[in-house]
């Protein structure tokens, strides 16, 4: 798909409108079932765009062709369900911004690439990981690794005879040295250098499957999403993402990153906490009403940990009341639920 049809395709998407309510959505990617973690995160996001009668999009982020599976996905769908968190636009509730499954979305975030492509934002890296992996150098503060910019200095004519002699290569955005921030709805403003912080990020991969920071931001740009609620350890990743939708010509949503939950290990959760697998949970009897006293009572908008169904928490939702630091689950208190 050419350049052209991006810029179609963003004039042809029907705008929201101004004075509107906000628009959130559910990103899950349907790499395996999902934790509890993932469910603290859906209903924060949920309650602040119910809490203001805004609109809720659920959308799959099935990019990885490796890792999505069908059945994540039925069982994603299924437990949102469950749980009682509804959505008004996606998979069973079709709307005018679909499709809502990123797999079928590919042109889109091809045209994309090819319109940066054009207006020569991005070049080629031919680099192979042990190339990465000795030419870059790391931040100076966390030793996460920075790309060198070893390809960006080739010439126009130099890129495309490696291209044309078949070397594999990915696509890279050129970032500026500019400080990108924004007020983010728990934890105040956060900004970072583009340029020392980040670096030329990647926006397809080598095999052609195209990057999360891409496609996620065109799907949120194209689909009017303006409110991002999501795990604080994806808080690193807005200054890219604002400075790619001001770059594409959409306006940047607004952030609310949320406290990450925990096991007694205090790492993050993930597939290999079973025991804090939904689909444990229920085969050993938690009910959804249980689930949400607890993480309601965790997220401060109750006094005391009770059953309670989803939308009752919605008028108690407050940015307020969320806590900053992350949240250790006991083993125990998920045995007495």
């Amino acid at each position: 798909m050419s350049a052209t049809n991006f810029t179609e395709i963003v004039k042809q998407t029907s705008k929201r409108g101004t004075n509107k309510k906000p628009v959130g959505r559910f990103a899950p990617s349907p790499t395996g079932y999902i934790h509890l973690g993932n469910v603290w995160a859906s209903l924060l996001a949920w309650l602040s765009v119910r809490k203001q009668g805004g609109t809720m999009i659920l959308r799959i982020e099935d990019l990885d062709p490796e890792r999505s599976k069908p059945e994540y996905i039925k069982r994603v769908i299924e437990d949102l369900k469950w749980l009682g968190l509804d959505w008004d636009e996606g998979p069973d509730a079709p709307g005018a911004y679909g499709p809502y499954f990123q797999d079928a979305r590919r042109e889109i975030y091809e045209s994309a690439l090819n319109w940066l492509k054009d207006k020569h934002h991005v070049y080629p890296c031919f680099c192979t990981r042990k190339e990465l992996r000795a030419a870059s150098a790391p931040h100076r503060e966390d030793g996460v690794y920075l790309y060198s910019e070893k390809c960006k200095s080739l010439s126009r004519p130099e890129q495309e005879e490696a291209i044309k002699a078949g070397r594999r290569h990915a696509w890279r955005i050129k970032v500026p040295d500019k400080v990108y921030g924004f007020d983010d709805l728990n934890y105040g403003w956060y900004s970072q250098n583009l340029k020392s912080d980040c670096g030329d990020f990647l926006l397809a991969r080598t095999d052609g499957v195209h990057a999360y920071q891409l496609a996620v931001v065109v799907d949120d740009g194209l689909m009017g999403v303006d409110l991002v609620v999501r795990g604080a350890d994806l808080i690193d990743s807005s200054p890219r993402q604002i400075f790619l939708h001001e770059t594409l010509g959409f306006k940047p949503p607004m952030f609310g990153h949320v406290p990450l939950l925990k096991g007694e290990d205090a790492t993050r959760l993930s597939k290999r906490h079973k025991s804090l697998d939904l689909g444990h949970l229920r085969e050993n009897g938690c009910t959804a009403e249980k689930l949400m006293g607890l993480l309601g009572y965790k997220a401060g908008l109750l006094d005391k940990m009770e059953p309670v169904k989803a939308d009752e928490l919605i008028e108690r939702f407050d940015w307020g009341k969320l806590p900053k630091e992350d949240i250790i689950i006991l083993d125990k208190t998920l045995a007495n639920l």
